[in-house]
């Protein structure tokens, strides 16, 4: 299993548009090959000392069942526009890809 977390800094003022589109779009990620889980997540206080908040980042945990299944994720149809879409909301994004040690 591989697992995804994608960190997504949006722009001020543009976080309710941008999850718009990407719940908008969830449903066709779920329905691809391998997609075992794709959610969106944003910080909560939770007041324990070595958290680090940001208020402008989405943090997507994703779930796929092979890294095969992941790399046809990354070019399916919905997915270049979906990034057309929020490619104006977007400061800057990163991955990590993981698996079970």
């Amino acid at each position: 299993m591989i697992n995804v977390i994608a960190s997504i800094k949006i722009k001020e003022g543009q976080k309710n548009s941008f999850l718009d589109i990407f719940k908008a779009n969830v449903p066709n990620v779920l329905a691809e090959k391998g997609c075992l889980e794709y959610i969106p997540t944003v910080d909560v206080d939770s007041g324990l000392p070595p958290q680090q908040q940001d208020s402008s980042v989405v943090t997507i945990l994703e779930k796929w069942a092979s890294l095969d299944d992941l790399k046809a994720h990354l070019v399916a149809p919905h997915m270049l526009a979906y990034r057309e879409q929020v490619k104006e909301l977007i400061v800057q994004s990163a991955i990590k890809v993981l698996t079970a040690a």
